[in-house]
């Protein structure tokens, strides 16, 4: 699944191995650390050809330490599950690779930060620019979660200072944050006081002589995944009409080789690193379809995916997410004309052990970590599953986690009438991990609902009711389950076609069937509960009040009521049911 000809299977040892001999074992099984592929010296050329080398990452939502990450390589019999990642090993990668190469060039395609972990949400996901920063990071697209804290955070976050709309977070490590040296690219966000670009829509960049054009975009659909208030006054276009259309902007300039960073992507049922995929579906593969033939790179991000696809013979690549992968891409390129001769590209397991850890980043992380360590480690509850709680969803729909969360919202509301909770499964972002004796702590907590969301109570009819249930199976034909408190049941049939998968009869509140024009009083985020991820129908709710109360506060609240949390909580709850 490689997008050149030219890559070689050949590896070699890792920097320091003596590390970590079995992580880097375990990295190499993965497919870590390709010498003789992309960025390693290469022989030389015919006259006039140069290589350029880049790394890319995407999806980093401020992962500062490493996390697991469950993969197989391309021929590996069984996935393995690593920890990978983390701010210290990724710089000591790219000192690695700046050693083979000086000009190498850092990009990215978006979500650096947003749904963090507590160490960098806890300060404003600050400290994930500065690693960003200090890792020489060039440009970036705008990814959705950029916008979380709506775009003055964003500019902020762009251009420094501390006026910030979480001032409790804001500048707490340095009291002069100086943003992002690097470039956040936009080219199909329009802010409409304005009526130009939030953010630049490209920027080239000299690379041994050669004029790299680099241009970024998010996806259009970022009103359905993002909160309504947050990207109010903006107009975001289509990706690759907007890409197109300043290509000749760029070439005006100088531009000789153009490569898309864009923050959208797709899926393929091929390994991270197989080579020559050419089965990529989803969304992005039409956006790609229609750019430019000039353009014969496109870094992508969005769906946490690792692949290496060729799309209408362009190369079109992601790393995975959260740091665990890096793509190393090799251009050769004509340094007269520009043309793209050709192009290599690898990902790389960002395995410890694998790589000598940058000192002065190590150094950064363990400062951070302890700045925040007290407040991480505040128990703040004890529940009855020492193992913790999944995130998991059966083959019903239903998650022990999700339910939990469900819940807890209508407890924290039923002095509002509350009847049923609903929450999103994108917005729990990890599983509910416990220490010793199922204790849990502030930092495990907020691991599971990082982004502060409120919650909203509103009025929903029977027969909004249902429609918003139907609407779960609107994605591209695929099921995503919304999870449901207790007071919620209904059954499902997926052999009938979508709008009509509810069985009739079988909704339920509180034990009795459903009347399509009762008023049922229902709580979600803000962000769920203002039409996001493509549940329109919450939107439409009346009656509507945002407590101000946030997800996470009631979620502790509610395990603190709860210390048996867990064993009823695994236990089969008969609130979602798929008809066999």
């Amino acid at each position: 699944m490689t997008a050149s000809r030219s890559v070689r299977r050949s590896v070699h040892l890792p920097a320091r191995a003596a590390l970590n001999a079995l992580a880097a074992a375990l990295a190499l099984a993965l497919g870590g650390c390709a010498a003789t592929g992309p960025g390693a010296p290469a022989a030389a050329g015919p006259s006039g050809l140069v290589e350029l080398n880049l790394v890319a990452l995407n999806d980093f939502h401020g992962n500062l330490e490493a996390s697991k990450y469950t993969a197989a390589a391309d021929g590996a019999s069984e996935k393995r599950t690593i920890q990978a990642g983390g701010i210290d090993v990724l710089g000591g990668a790219l000192d690695a690779f700046r050693k083979e190469d000086k000009d190498l060039l850092f990009v990215a395609a978006g979500d650096l930060v947003g749904a963090s972990p507590a160490m960098s949400s806890m300060f404003a996901d600050e400290p994930s620019i500065v690693a960003m920063n200090r890792m020489g990071l060039v440009a970036s697209a705008l990814g959705n979660h950029e916008f979380d804290q709506g775009k003055n955070e964003l500019l902020r976050q762009q251009r420094g200072g501390c006026d910030s709309p979480r001032p409790d977070k804001a500048c707490r490590l340095s009291p002069d944050f100086k943003g992002a040296g690097f470039s956040y690219l936009a080219t199909n966000v329009i802010d409409q006081q304005t009526g130009r670009n939030l953010v630049p829509g490209w920027r080239i960049v000299d690379v041994k002589g050669v004029k790299v054009g680099l241009i970024g975009a998010v996806l259009q659909d970022v009103p359905s995944v993002a909160v309504a208030s947050a990207v109010k006054g903006l107009t975001f276009l289509d990706e690759a009409e907007s890409i197109n259309k300043v290509l000749p902007a760029m070439r005006a300039q100088g531009a000789q080789v153009f490569v898309v960073l864009i923050h959208e992507g797709g899926h393929t049922g091929e390994a991270y690193d197989k080579q020559h995929c050419d089965g990529l579906e989803g969304p992005i593969v039409g956006i790609v379809k229609k750019l430019d033939p000039a353009i014969r790179l496109v870094v992508t991000g969005h769906s946490h995916k690792g692949y290496l696809c060729k799309v209408d013979g362009r190369v079109v690549t992601q790393a995975d997410a959260y740091g665990h992968l890096v793509s190393r891409i090799r251009m050769t390129v004509d340094a007269v004309s520009g043309r793209v001769d050709d192009i290599a590209v690898r990902n790389v397991v960002m395995a410890p052990g694998a790589f000598a850890p940058d000192a002065q980043l190590a150094a950064y992380l363990q400062d951070v970590r302890t700045r925040s360590q007290a407040e991480l480690d505040k128990p703040v509850a004890r529940i009855g599953a020492a193992a913790g709680l999944s995130r998991r969803e059966n083959s019903d729909g239903e998650s022990a986690l999700g339910g939990l969360i469900a819940d807890a919202a209508v407890a924290a509301t039923q002095d509002k009438g509350v009847q049923v909770g609903f929450m999103n499964p994108g917005g729990i972002r990890k599983d509910l991990e416990a220490g010793e004796g199922g204790v849990v702590s502030f930092g495990q907590a907020q691991a599971v609902l990082p982004f502060g969301n409120t919650l909203v109570v509103l009025d929903l009819t029977g027969a909004q009711l249902r429609a918003l249930l139907e609407q779960q199976w609107q994605r591209e034909g695929q099921g995503y389950m919304l999870q449901v408190s207790r007071g919620l049941s209904y059954q499902w049939d997926a052999n009938r076609p979508a709008g009509r998968r509810v069985v009739a009869g079988s909704l339920k509140v509180d034990g009795k069937p459903v009347e399509e024009g009762r008023h049922y009083r229902v709580v979600a985020n803000n962000f769920l509960a203002d039409g996001g991820d493509n549940f329109p129908a919450l939107a439409k709710g009346v009656n509507r009040l945002d407590t101000g109360m946030r997800d996470l506060d009631a979620l502790i609240a509610y395990m603190k009521q709860h210390p048996d949390t867990g064993a009823a909580s695994l236990a089969p709850q008969a609130r979602i049911r798929k008809l066999r």
